[in-house]
């Protein structure tokens, strides 16, 4: 994967992992079912978001691997 870049910097983005103050991870949840039975019962699939953050001029962008 190519590293990601700021969009207002140019300089290389940071990963980063974000979570709540409860110390949960976030979860985007897609109106596509998941696969497997558990989709089958209504289960919709999650997708863990990862937070780049520049280091120059403290954006922060949540991207997905899809």
């Amino acid at each position: 994967m190519t590293q990601r870049r700021c969009p207002d910097c140019g300089v290389g983005l940071e990963e980063m992992e974000a979570r709540t103050t409860d110390g949960f991870g976030l979860r985007l949840v897609t109106n596509e079912p998941k696969g497997g039975i558990l989709g089958s019962l209504g289960a919709k699939e999650k997708l863990e978001p990862k937070a780049h953050v520049c280091p120059e001029c403290g954006l922060v962008r949540e991207y997905v691997d899809v």
